[in-house]
Order: C-alpha cells, then sequence, then structure tokens
C-alpha cells in the first residue's frame, strides 16, 4: 500500500480526496491543524496534526510515513476575508507552502499536486479559461495560488514534479453520505441556498446583482467534488509515468458550463420544491464577473471529464446539509 501525504485531508475536498485514494489501494496520511478541518471527516488513513509551515513536524511526518507523493489542499479559501487579511492569507498560504516543498525535496518526495484555483486567471479575456490564459489575481487568496504555482515551477529545476489543480467551483457531497461540505462560516452558494431552502440557516444573500452578465449575477462553473476526487488520482498517475527529470504543469478541472447565481438558486428551488429565500446585496470583492472552465487539457492528457452535472452537485448538497454535524 503505497502512503500518500494529503495536506488538508480533514477538510471539504482532502477528505473526498483521501476517500478516493483508499477506494484506490493507497494510504492516505492526513496532515492537518484541524483549525478548519474537522476531525470526523478523517476515515480512511492516520491524522497527523501539524501545521505545514512547521518544517520539523513535517520532517517527523515524512520520516514516519515515507510517503511517495504529495497533495497538497491546505490553506484559507474564503476570497473576501483574503482582501481584508491579505499579508495573513499570504502568509498561511503561499510562505508555508514553502516549507512543505522543501520538506518534500528533502525526504526525496518528487511528485506533488497542489490545489489550485481558476481565480488566478483573474477578469477572464476569453469565454472559457484555458491554462494559457494570463495569470493575472484580483484578490489575495487568488495571489497565494498563483505564487505557489511559481514555487513549484522553480522547484522543477531541483527534480520536482508537480501539477497544479485550478479548480472552478467545488461542489456536492459524497454520494454515500460520508463527508460534505462543512465550513464555519460557510461561504460557498450552493450549501449557503441548501440551508436556506431547508430552513437550517437564514435567507441567502445573493453577492451583486450588477455584474456584466445576462441576469446580473456571477457566472461560475460548479464541479462535483467527487469528481475532483477522482482528477486527483489521474494527477498522481500522470506525474508517475511522467520524465524523472522536474517539471510543472497545470490543468483546469471544472464542467465547461457556466451558471449564473440565478440560475443556481432557482435549480435549488426545483430540486428542492420550495423557494430558496434570498436577498441581494453588494458584489464582493475580489469576484470576478465569469469564470468558465475549458477543460480540453484535462480530458487529453488526464483522461479526465465530470460525471455529475449540477443537478445531482444540489442533490447531494441538500441530502448531506440535512445531517451534517454541526
Amino acid at each position: 500500500m503505497t502512503a500518500i501525504l494529503v495536506t488538508g485531508g480533514a477538510g471539504y475536498i482532502g477528505s473526498h480526496v483521501c476517500k478516493a485514494l483508499a477506494e484506490a489501494g493507497h494510504q492516505p496520511i492526513c496532515f492537518d491543524t484541524l483549525e478548519k478541518g474537522h476531525d470526523w471527516a478523517v476515515r480512511w488513513g492516520p491524522l497527523e496534526r501539524g501545521d505545514i509551515g512547521d518544517a520539523a513536524r513535517l520532517d517527523q511526518v515524512f520520516s514516519r510515513h515515507h510517503p511517495s507523493a504529495v497533495i497538497h489542499l491546505a490553506g484559507y479559501i474564503e476570497v473576501g476575508e483574503s482582501v481584508s487579511q491579505p499579508e495573513r492569507y499570504l502568509h498561511n498560504n503561499a510562505a508555508k507552502s514553502d516549507a512543505l516543498i522543501e520538506a518534500s525535496l528533502r525526504h526525496g518526495v518528487d511528485a506533488l499536486v497542489f490545489s489550485s484555483s481558476c481565480a488566478v486567471y483573474g477578469l477572464p479575456q476569453t469565454d472559457l479559461l484555458a491554462e494559457t490564459h494570463r495569470i493575472a489575481p484580483i484578490s489575495p487568496y487568488a495571489e497565494s495560488k498563483a505564487r505557489v504555482e511559481r514555487a513549484l515551477t522553480a522547484a522543477a529545476a531541483r527534480g520536482l514534479r508537480s501539477m497544479a489543480l485550478r479548480y472552478f467551483n467545488a461542489a456536492g457531497a459524497d454520494a454515500e453520505g460520508a463527508i460534505g461540505e462543512a465550513h464555519h462560516p460557510e461561504t460557498h452558494l450552493l450549501p449557503l441556498a441548501a440551508d436556506a431552502v431547508l430552513g437550517l440557516g437564514p435567507a441567502l444573500t445573493l453577492l451583486g446583482a450588477d455584474y456584466p452578465t445576462p441576469d446580473g449575477s456571477c457566472i461560475r462553473d460548479f464541479v462535483h467534488v467527487s469528481d475532483l476526487a477522482d482528477a486527483h488520482l489521474r494527477a498522481l498517475d500522470w506525474l508517475q509515468r511522467a520524465p524523472r527529470h522536474g517539471l510543472h504543469e497545470a490543468f483546469n478541472l471544472g464542467s465547461g458550463t457556466g451558471y449564473s447565481v440565478r440560475q443556481a438558486i432557482t435549480e435549488t428551488a426545483r430540486i428542492a420544491g420550495h423557494a430558496v429565500p434570498h436577498t441581494v446585496g453588494p458584489r464582493r470583492p475580489g469576484d470576478s464577473p465569469k469564470l468558465v472552465g475549458d477543460i480540453s487539457k484535462a480530458r487529453h492528457e488526464l483522461g479526465w471529464a465530470p460525471q455529475r452535472d449540477l443537478a445531482v452537485q444540489i442533490e447531494d448538497t441538500l441530502r448531506w446539509r440535512r445531517k451534517m454535524p454541526r
């Protein structure tokens, strides 16, 4: 059984990645502070508590488990918060990732998959965002992701093989109901809409209705979290088959289809059978009007394609929010 170190493995996407790794015959080693993650989400391998910025703690975990690869998902994720606390985000997400990269190289681990974001593209210059689009972050969160990508590119010269997976909007939950999204506070659209329609939370606030889009709300590309987890397995396989010398590649992970926030609210109401209580608020700083991915590179090189559409994502979210630990 091959050990894979998963930073942020107690979080939303990380726990789904750990499940997928275990089902594929790997041993996921969850490395997490539990500042944002949850111990109940660590179910498929050991939990090693620690901070990716702590070199001594990383050395202990690498020496104990001898991972063959690292999947790096640890980091803060709230765009709006990053605008008000930029240095905190740049330090936690970017500077601490440098320590993880150094530890990987120090222990002879030459394969690393990084959880990046479509936010690195900034304001879209094309309808579909391909990996060749310019990198022009408009929030400290996005800048922190871009900085890690640059650090990984530089580490390729020292033999590290890495891949940045640029997620679009992760959504949904485990179909078996074991794990799902449980952020505190929650900032993502589908769980907030689900809580509102189920009476488990306040009315949803639609953040901005004056964007240059057909209905005035942001347009986003939603991708199921289990499809993202599958992509990580394919990324590891791709890196293992890659040349032994260092390299860095980026891949978009989305659906290739955009839905406006208003459309997502309408679809949630249709599936739930009730209107989603919501109000309209101001734009959130750092948000782009439209982010929709060109996923042809992932289809061609990773053999990956999303299997679960927006309706499935909403259904899984509704099911999870009814039962999730609170």
